[in-house]
């Protein structure tokens, strides 16, 4: 497992370089528009409700003594669970929108790395494309809250919290990554034999989630770059694992 989250995590390396050297930029004009927005619009959501999150869970605390340092915890753990929550919307809804636009990418970074101009791929329309990206993130979605909640919960718990922090950083990751590996896995499995793949696979979408993950705490350049180099790094990670042949590749 940490092998492969080092590879997901290498998968990074020459990975802005490649979009330059295959002129790709142009192709993720859209996509950056679609993360700026949601970003945003995320953002001021986010920044709005915290502090309501936070005045109510402060509620459960019934006694006076000790009530203000509840109050301050609460709206730390307010902060927290928004910031999650944030991360998961934006994250699958903008894998989600950015499918049919990325897929091409992956195929472009896909033929540049086996010297394959012909393939065997499934052949799939913009459409067909947007649905599956669509399905994936609402079926990623609904697993991940379902984890993620109960984690949340937790935090409510002295010494525990602490770990899982880094387990809600894990499934974050896990999530984030398989949608950066499905842009290259639809051209060569069906819906169920993905999920498949990702599942035998979990150290690669981990690794790679990571650092999408991490980027979106660096401002304004985070979600600008966020796209273009988790697709490109999810597209050689997962190329390499598809064909023994081409674990040499970049």
């Amino acid at each position: 497992m940490i092998q492969n989250i080092i590879k997901g995590i290498n998968g990074y390396s020459g990975a802005f370089a490649l979009i330059s050297k295959l002129k790709l930029w142009k192709y993720f004009f859209i996509p950056i528009v679609i993360s700026i927005l949601t970003a945003t619009i995320i953002g001021f959501t986010a920044y709005g409700l915290s502090d309501n999150i936070g005045q109510f869970i402060a509620k459960i605390w019934f006694w006076e003594w000790g009530k203000q340092t509840f109050t301050t915890i609460s709206t730390v753990l307010g902060a927290i669970i928004i910031i999650a929550l944030g991360i998961i919307l934006y994250k699958h809804i903008i894998m989600a929108l950015s499918a049919p636009f990325m897929s091409p990418v992956s195929e472009k970074i896909e033929t540049h790395l086996t010297g394959k101009v012909k393939h065997n791929h499934r052949k799939t329309s913009f459409q067909e494309q947007l649905w599956r990206g669509i399905r994936i993130n609402i079926r990623n979605l609904g697993r991940e809250l379902l984890i993620t909640i109960p984690i949340l919960l937790l935090k409510f718990i002295p010494v525990i919290n602490i770990f899982s922090t880094a387990l809600l950083i894990i499934i974050q990751s896990y999530y984030a990554g398989f949608g950066n590996m499905d842009y290259t896995l639809e051209r060569h499995f069906n819906y169920k034999d993905s999920v498949k793949f990702v599942r035998a696979n979990r150290g690669l979408a981990i690794g790679n989630g990571l650092v999408f993950i991490l980027f979106l705490f660096i401002p304004i350049i985070g979600v600008i770059l966020v796209l273009p180099l988790s697709v490109t790094a999810g597209t050689i990670s997962t190329v390499k694992r598809l064909k023994p042949e081409n674990q040499n590749l970049i």
